[in-house]
C-alpha cells in the first residue's frame, strides 16, 4: 500500500473516518498494509475492533467484506454454497421437457451460475477498486476446526471448491480479524498475523472520540458521561461498559435534553450503557450518587 507512507498518515487518514486511533494501532495498520499481513485485534467487546475494519475500508475506498463467526461455522458456509432452490427448479425444467443429456445438466448445475459466494470467496475475487477489507468478527465464537482451515486460507489466499476447482486471490484481501477472547485462539493463527491488544481507552482519548462521534454532545456533558463511565469499568460488574457504550449513553442524553448527569438520570438511562440486570441493580440507591460524586471530584475544572 505505497500510498500510506507513515503511521501519522495512517492516524489521519483514520480521523477522518471518525475513528480516533491511538499510535501503537495505527502502527499495527500501517505494517499490515505495507507488509500485506493480517491483523489480529482482541479486546473487550465495544472498544473499537470492528470499526476500524470499516473506517479503514471506507478511507482506502475499499469494499468492506464481514464474516461474522458463530458457534458451529463451518469452512463450507463462509466459502460458497449451492443454490438448491434454483438446481431443483432447472432439474424439473430439465425432466419436463425430456432433457435426456444428464452429464450436461449435471455439469450446468454445479457451475458458477448456481453458485451462492459467502465472504471468503468475495474476498478472493478481483474488485476494481482493489483488494477489498475482510473483516472475520469475533473468531472466538467459531471452533478449532474452522480455524485450522482458516490458516491455510489465509497462508495461500485461495480456497477449493471440488466441482469448480481451485480460486486464487488476484491481489490477496486486507484481513482484520477480532475476538472477544472468550476462549484462546491457537497460536498457529496468531502468528500469521500482526497482534494488537485493543483496551479500554484512556479519559482523553475517549473524550476525543465522543466528542469525535457526538460532536452535538455539550462538552462538560461529555467529560461527566467519559469520567462516570471510566469510574464504573473500576467496579465488579459482570460486563464493563465499552466506548460503543460512552457513545450510545450520550446520545440518550442528548435525545433527552439532559444537560448535567443527576442520580435520578442515571438510573433511567442505565439501559444504554450496562447490559446486565445484576450490574444495574448494583447501581441502584446511593450507589449511583457516590460514582457521580467520584467522578466530579476527579473531574479538571473544566
Amino acid at each position: 500500500m505505497s500510498e500510506i507512507e507513515s503511521i501519522d498518515a495512517v492516524q489521519a487518514m483514520l480521523a477522518e473516518e471518525g475513528y480516533v486511533c491511538a499510535r501503537p494501532l495505527a502502527t499495527v495498520v500501517f505494517l499490515a498494509l505495507r507488509l500485506g499481513r493480517p491483523i489480529f485485534l482482541e479486546g473487550e467487546a465495544g472498544v473499537g475492533k470492528t470499526e476500524i475494519a470499516k473506517a479503514l475500508a471506507s478511507a482506502l475506498g475499499r469494499s468492506l467484506i464481514r464474516l461474522q463467526c458463530y458457534e458451529g461455522l463451518d469452512a463450507s458456509s463462509a466459502v460458497y454454497e449451492w443454490n438448491f432452490a434454483a438446481q431443483m427448479v432447472a432439474i424439473r425444467t430439465a425432466e419436463a421437457s425430456g432433457q435426456a443429456d444428464r452429464a450436461s445438466l449435471q455439469e450446468e448445475l454445479f457451475g458458477p451460475g448456481y453458485l451462492l459466494e459467502r465472504p471468503l470467496l468475495k474476498a478472493m475475487r478481483p474488485d476494481p477498486s482493489g483488494a477489498p477489507v475482510l473483516l472475520i468478527d469475533e473468531l472466538d465464537r467459531t471452533d478449532e476446526p474452522f480455524e485450522a482451515f482458516l490458516l491455510e486460507a489465509l497462508s495461500d489466499f485461495q480456497v477449493t471448491i471440488p466441482e469448480i476447482g481451485t480460486i486464487k486471490a488476484p491481489q490477496p484481501p486486507i484481513v482484520i480479524l477480532t475476538s472477544n477472547r472468550t476462549r484462546e485462539v491457537h497460536d498457529a493463527l496468531k502468528r500469521r498475523c500482526l497482534y494488537h491488544w485493543v483496551d479500554y481507552p484512556e479519559f482523553d482519548r475517549e473524550l476525543e472520540i465522543l466528542e469525535t462521534r457526538a460532536p452535538e454532545v455539550a462538552e462538560s456533558l461529555s467529560r461527566e458521561v467519559v469520567g462516570f463511565v471510566q469510574r464504573l469499568r473500576t467496579e465488579d460488574l459482570f460486563k464493563k461498559p465499552g466506548v460503543a457504550e460512552t457513545i450510545d449513553w450520550a446520545k440518550c442524553l442528548l435525545a433527552l435534553d439532559v444537560l448535567t448527569l443527576s442520580p435520578e438520570v442515571i438510573a433511567d438511562t442505565l439501559g444504554a450503557v450496562l447490559k446486565y440486570q445484576d450490574d444495574i441493580a448494583k447501581l441502584q440507591g446511593s450507589e449511583a450518587k457516590r460514582l457521580l460524586d467520584e467522578t466530579r471530584a476527579a473531574l479538571d475544572p473544566v
